[in-house]
């Protein structure tokens, strides 16, 4: 582990516990791993501004991957962006409709908007996309989409999947949480953004450390020679991590890094 230049950590199920909050222990964990020049980075399907609203006493020092890997942003300057072509969302947004008990989230990078949901749901979909406009129709959204995300109310894995997953290998169709689907470009996943990072940075797979619990973080474990599965996590995940770490709830990342912080023995 004393050869880690960089950590990347999953939010929902892996750095957040169930109640959606990153610990204070994280953020002790965090100043060792800067002390030691050890790059973080924060990948996840929610969009940038909640990922930023969850770090913000240290989203100056990090690295943001949103939207699955549709969004990179380092310190406001946005380094990938990879939106769908507008004809594509028209055509996307005819098939998810259609979907029963489903609801369809237009992600772009600065706000959400979501389609034709009640109260209670907009409740539910605010802790993900606080920044969001209500529609009623396509031709309201005007901004470019770079993730169609589908929420079900029982199961998506289950309920919205088998629907669309016949759109790969043309899109990225992927099983992001129990009630989520999300729908992107082919070449947008937290793989593909952490690759980018690694040659930016100079930074192999060997010196990368990564944690994960679903299934759109299959690409994201595959870029790190150490790479975490939750307790918690899907089995997808646990087939494709090289370890495992306790739950979300029991501090799972942080007991790792602090194991980091210790073997790499510079503090």
């Amino acid at each position: 582990m004393k050869d880690i230049k960089m950590v990347v950590t999953d939010m929902d199920g892996t750095l957040l516990n169930s109640k959606h909050e990153v610990s204070p222990r994280f953020f002790e964990a965090f100043k060792q791993l800067q002390q030691q020049n050890i790059r973080f980075v924060a990948a996840s399907g929610r969009p940038y501004y909640s990922i930023v609203d969850k770090l913000k006493t240290i989203k100056h020092d990090i690295t943001v991957v949103a939207e699955n890997g549709g969004l990179v942003i380092e310190d406001d300057t946005v380094l990938l962006a990879n939106t769908l072509d507008r004809n594509r969302i028209l055509e996307l947004y005819t098939i998810v409709t259609k979907i029963p008990d489903t609801y369809p989230i237009f992600c772009t990078k600065d706000q959400a908007y979501i389609l034709r949901a009640s109260d209670e749901m907009v409740t539910i979909f605010s802790e993900y996309y606080s920044k969001y406009t209500l529609i009623d129709h396509f031709d309201e959204i005007d901004a470019d989409v770079i993730k169609i995300a589908l929420y079900h109310t029982v199961n998506s894995e289950a309920h919205i999947y088998p629907l669309v997953k016949y759109l790969k290998p043309e899109l990225n169709v992927v099983v992001s949480g129990n009630h989520w689907v999300d729908i992107s470009e082919a070449i947008t996943n937290k793989g593909n953004a952490i690759t980018l990072l690694q040659k930016q940075y100079n930074i192999s797979p060997e010196q990368t450390m990564a944690f994960g619990d679903y299934n759109n973080d299959l690409e994201l474990l595959q870029c790190a020679a150490y790479s975490y599965a939750m307790e918690n996590a899907h089995p997808d995940v646990k087939r494709v991590a090289k370890y495992e770490t306790k739950t979300n709830d029991a501090y799972g990342v942080e007991v790792i890094l602090e194991q980091l912080i210790s073997e790499s023995g510079k503090h």
